[in-house]
C-alpha cells in the first residue's frame, strides 16, 4: 500500500544512525516508520536473510516482506472465500462499500486517501466480524496484497479510544522489517486521526523504568512485545481491546515466538478481541490459531486448481551449460520479447549467466537470496518499471511477483528438491511468472542431461500436460506467444 521508493528507502536506513530513533517511542500515527530503522532492530529480522549454501531456500518471513514491499495495489483474488461461524445460527454479514460500516469520518477519509474505492472479497466478510459489538474473534487465512493488513489496521483504529492515554491494541509481527510495514498501514489509515498515535515494541527501543506509555497502539516483535507486558510493566496487558497475531505461519517458523505469543495471550482479558491472520493453514498453523483465539470465526480461502492451458511449454536440449546459454541467445534473438524471467539452480549460476548476458549487450538484472529484502524489492520495481528486460533469478523470485510484460520464462536449470527429484510446486510458481492476466505466456526449459530429460518426463507425467521440443521451425509459433 505504501509507495515509497524502496531504493531511496534503503539508503536512508543505511544512513540512518545505530541506535533506534528516539522518536519510535512517541510517535504520531502521521509519522514517518521507514526513518525509525536501527542495527539493533535488523538484529530480529536476521532469519529473513538466511538462505541455504547452494539453492537459495525461501525464507517465509523474507518472502512474506518482499511482497508486501513490491505490491502496488491489491490481488484480483478469484479464490472464493468459506465462512466458518462461531454461531451458525447467526446471520452472515458482508458488504460491499466502506459506508456501510459506519467508520468514524477521519478514518473514512483514511481508507479513501489509501486509494481503496471498495472493499477486497476479505474485507467484505472480515471487517464486519471484526468491528462487531461485542468483539468478535477471528482466525482468517490470507494472501499478500488481498488488503487483509488494513483490515485488521481498520479494526485497532476503530476500536481506540483517544481520551484514554494507555495501550489498547496490540499487534504481533514475526519480524522488525514486518512490523514496520504494519506501522505505514495505520500511519496512512490514520492520517486524519492524529489523536492516535502507535509505539514500536522492538528491541533496541529502550524505554526507563517505569515509564507508562501514552500511545494506544503498540506494535512489535514477540520476544519485545512479552518484557514489555511482564518484565517492564510499561503495557497493562489487562487494558488491552484487541490483540493480532500476523503472519502465525511465519510466526510459528522462528524459534520461540509461537511459546511468546502464547504468553502474551494469557495475559490479556478474556473480553480481549483476538484477530489472528496467516497465509497458509498446514496443521501446525492450526494448532497454534486454536490455542491463541477462543471460540473463533475463521475465514479461509477455497483452493482454485492451478492452470497451465494459458502456458505453452517447450524444452531445449543442450549438452553444458555454455550450449544452453548459446541456445538462450539464439531463442532470444530470433523472437521479440516483451520481458523474459529466467531461472536458475543456484547463485553462481545465475551470477554467470547475467554476466554473459550483459556482455552480449542484453539489460539484465540480477536477484539472489544473499540480497537484502529491500534491495530485492528495489531490483523487481527496476524490472517492473522496463528499465531492464531480462531479470536472471533463483527461486528467491518464484512466488507471488505478477509482472505484466512478462511473455517467456526460461528454466535454465530445471527445479529440484534437496534429493534431486522434480520439485513440481516451484516448477508451477517459475512458469506461472508468465501466462498472468489473462494473455497467453511461454515457458522454455534446458535440458542439458539424461538425468534432466528425466526430471521433466516426470513434470509432465505430473501435469499430465506434454511439454514440445523446440525446433527452429517453432521460432515463428512462439514469436507468435512471445509478442
Amino acid at each position: 500500500m505504501a509507495t515509497d521508493s524502496w531504493a531511496q528507502a534503503v539508503d536512508e536506513q543505511e544512513a540512518a544512525a545505530e541506535s533506534v530513533n528516539p522518536n519510535l517511542r512517541n510517535t504520531s500515527t502521521a509519522a514517518n516508520a521507514s526513518n525509525s530503522s536501527s542495527a539493533a532492530g535488523k538484529s530480529e529480522a536476521e532469519g529473513e536473510n538466511k538462505t541455504t549454501d547452494e539453492d537459495d531456500k525461501e525464507d517465509k518471513a523474507a518472502q512474506s516482506l518482499l511482497n508486501k514491499l513490491i505490491r502496488n495495489n491489491l490481488v484480483n483474488n478469484t479464490n472464493q472465500v468459506e465462512v466458518l461461524q462461531k454461531d451458525p445460527n447467526s446471520p452472515l454479514y458482508s458488504v460491499k462499500s466502506f459506508e456501510e460500516l459506519r467508520l468514524k469520518p477521519q478514518l473514512l477519509q483514511g481508507v479513501y486517501g489509501m486509494g481503496f474505492n471498495r472493499p477486497s472479497k476479505i474485507q467484505e466478510t472480515a471487517l464486519p466480524m471484526m468491528l462487531a459489538e461485542p468483539p468478535q474473534n477471528l482466525i482468517a487465512q490470507s494472501q499478500s496484497g488481498t488488503g487483509k493488513t488494513a483490515a485488521f489496521v481498520l479494526a485497532m483504529l476503530s476500536h481506540v479510544d483517544p481520551n484514554n492515554k494507555y495501550p489498547q491494541c496490540l499487534c504481533v509481527s514475526p519480524t522488525y522489517e514486518l512490523a514496520l510495514q504494519t506501522g505505514k498501514v495505520i500511519e496512512q489509515m490514520g492520517k486524519h486521526y492524529p489523536e492516535v498515535k502507535l509505539v514500536y515494541a522492538i528491541r533496541g527501543n529502550k524505554l526507563q523504568r517505569g515509564w507508562k506509555l501514552e500511545e494506544q497502539i503498540v506494535i512489535g516483535t514477540p520476544g519485545t512485545m512479552l518484557d514489555w507486558c511482564s518484565k517492564f510493566k510499561f503495557i497493562d496487558p489487562k487494558k488491552i481491546k484487541v490483540f493480532v497475531l500476523d503472519e502465525a505461519d511465519v510466526m510459528i517458523a522462528t524459534q520461540g515466538h509461537q511459546d511468546q505469543s502464547i504468553r502474551i495471550q494469557r495475559m490479556l482479558p478474556k473480553s480481549c478481541q483476538m484477530l489472528l491472520f496467516s497465509a497458509t493453514f498446514e496443521e501446525t498453523v492450526w494448532n497454534f490459531a486454536q490455542r491463541i483465539v477462543p471460540d473463533p470465526n475463521i475465514i479461509k480461502l477455497k483452493r482454485e486448481e492451478e492452470t497451465l492451458d494459458t502456458i505453452k511449454q517447450y524444452f531445449v536440449l543442450c549438452n553444458s551449460k555454455e550450449e544452453k546459454f548459446h541456445a538462450l541467445c539464439n531463442i532470444y534473438g530470433a523472437i521479440t520479447i516483451a520481458q523474459a524471467m529466467i531461472f536458475c539452480h543456484t547463485r553462481k549460476t545465475a551470477g554467470w549467466l547475467a554476466g554473459e548476458l550483459s556482455r552480449e549487450g542484453h539489460q539484465v538484472a540480477l536477484l539472489s537470496g544473499e540480497m537484502q529484502v529491500e534491495q530485492r524489492a528495489a531490483v523487481i520495481e527496476r524490472f517492473r518499471d522496463g528499465k531492464e528486460k531480462v531479470l536472471v533469478t533463483t527461486n528467491v523470485c518464484a512466488r507471488g511477483i505478477d509482472v505484466e510484460q512478462v511473455s517467456v520464462v526460461i528454466n535454465f536449470d530445471l527445479p529440484v528438491d534437496k534429493d534431486g527429484n522434480p520439485d513440481n510446486e516451484t516448477y508451477l510458481h517459475r512458469i506461472g511468472r508468465t501466462g498472468r492476466f489473462g494473455k497467453r505466456g511461454l515457458a522454455i526449459n534446458m535440458v542439458d542431461s539424461k538425468m534432466s530429460m528425466n526430471i521433466l518426463n516426470r513434470i509432465q507425467e505430473h501435469f499430465n500436460k506434454k511439454i514440445e521440443k523446440l525446433d527452429t521451425d517453432d521460432l515463428d509459433e512462439i514469436e507468435k506467444i512471445a509478442s
